[in-house]
């Protein structure tokens, strides 16, 4: 390695309240941050559940003019986002409680991003230094409260969101998008269903990975994702098989933030094509991740198969390559996991856009091999056919 490649610039994330019972300090979190009129913004799905519409009664008890915006997409969308903007200025909010799934997460952050800016959204998507034309004084605090294990947004600095005009995920990112403060509870994710639980998990998983094999310099990240890999090894299946394991359950909330804050070190394949999947087919992310994960590991292989006997090791299995891929294959069969992008109705009339929607997408910058679009387009028609 040059000297020039151990040049980077390091951030870690945030204020993490962690423990069962903590969704309690809500109130006192949304206070610290000097919030006295809080939006609330989550998925219909988690809308009319008890986990909100306690949280935003225990925050109007403690004084907060707190109310709830929840018109979001699974895969959100800028249109979810201005709307939003409107409901944060109407309501005169001044802070955002970003609760839910990855979903919830980034619509809500972007939210807060957006409430004080006056150039439109797309403006700001991650590309040199668009994220510098922002007005900083203009982003709401952020409070981020995840429910399922996966993203792990909640100490991200950026929004994947939907721009539904052109059918393509972009990244909105700044620096003042991370929450200033986290409320990791296991007991809001035990309702998960045990499919949502599987999908969420192997894209924490798909995150500690990615970062793990990137080529760029942090160690501290590379540390944390071999340890996140660990506990997703350890505890996915025990969250899974029984959903009421709070410990599972925070062992993987945490495993998912783990994941997100490693993967400032970059991403890599399984998302460059997940995104675009995400975008035209409207799919589920961890899903696509789960599904893409062992197809762009073989892919991968002449460049990490050193690393992944080093990180089979550690986590308990023989020291190869084979045996990760082995071991990430019986996972995503013992998760019920789909082994082919066929299988959730996906076919190969894309491949091409695909393809080159894979190579202009960011996370393709993290890849260990700087794939073409041709690669691309064969390996998504690889996990469509199911040829590993």
């Amino acid at each position: 390695m040059t000297y020039s490649q151990y040049t980077m610039n390091w951030n870690y994330p945030t204020a993490v309240r962690a423990g069962v019972g903590r969704i309690s300090e809500l109130a006192d979190a949304c206070q610290s941050l000097g919030m006295k009129a809080p939006l609330l913004v989550t998925d219909p799905g988690l809308a009319s559940l008890p986990m909100v519409t306690d949280a935003i009664a225990a925050c109007v008890e403690a004084g907060l003019d707190c109310r709830l915006f929840s018109n979001i997409k699974g895969n959100p969308t800028g249109e979810n986002v201005n709307d939003g903007v409107v409901a944060f200025r109407e309501g005169k909010h001044d802070g955002v409680i970003a609760f839910g799934g990855g979903s919830g997460l980034d619509a809500a952050k972007a939210i807060a991003f957006m409430s004080g800016q006056t150039a439109d959204l797309w403006s700001f998507e991650d590309v040199g230094d668009n994220w510098s034309k922002a007005i900083e004084s203009g982003i709401a605090p952020i409070v981020a409260v995840p429910t399922t294990s996966g993203t792990g947004s909640e100490v991200g600095r950026a929004s994947v969101i939907t721009d539904d005009v052109n059918h393509v995920k972009k990244i909105i990112f700044h620096p003042k998008m991370l929450p200033e403060v986290v409320i990791l509870d296991p007991v809001l994710t035990q309702g998960l269903p045990a499919k949502i639980t599987a999908a969420t998990g192997m894209d924490a998983l798909s995150h500690n990975l990615e970062a793990y094999c990137s080529p760029y310099y942090h160690p501290m990240a590379e540390g944390i994702a071999i340890e996140g890999i660990r506990l997703v090894k350890e505890y996915l299946p025990q969250a899974v098989a029984n959903g009421d394991n709070l410990d599972a359950r925070m062992q993987m909330l945490v495993s998912s933030s783990m994941g997100a804050t490693a993967f400032q070190r970059g991403l890599g394949g399984m998302h460059a094509l997940a995104h675009p999947l995400g975008a035209l087919y409207d799919a589920h992310h961890g899903l696509l991740n789960a599904i893409l994960m062992p197809y762009v590991l073989k892919a991968n292989q002449e460049v990490i198969a050193e690393k992944l006997s080093r990180l089979a090791l550690y986590i308990g299995l023989e020291g190869s390559f084979d045996a990760f891929l082995q071991w990430v294959l019986d996972l995503r069969e013992q998760l019920g996991i789909p082994h082919t992008l066929a299988a959730i109705g996906i076919d190969e009339e894309k491949s091409e856009r695909v393809g080159r929607m894979a190579t202009e997408d960011p996370s393709a910058g993290g890849n260990p091999i700087s794939f073409t679009e041709a690669q691309y387009s064969q390996l998504f028609k690889n996990a469509v056919q199911g040829v590993l």
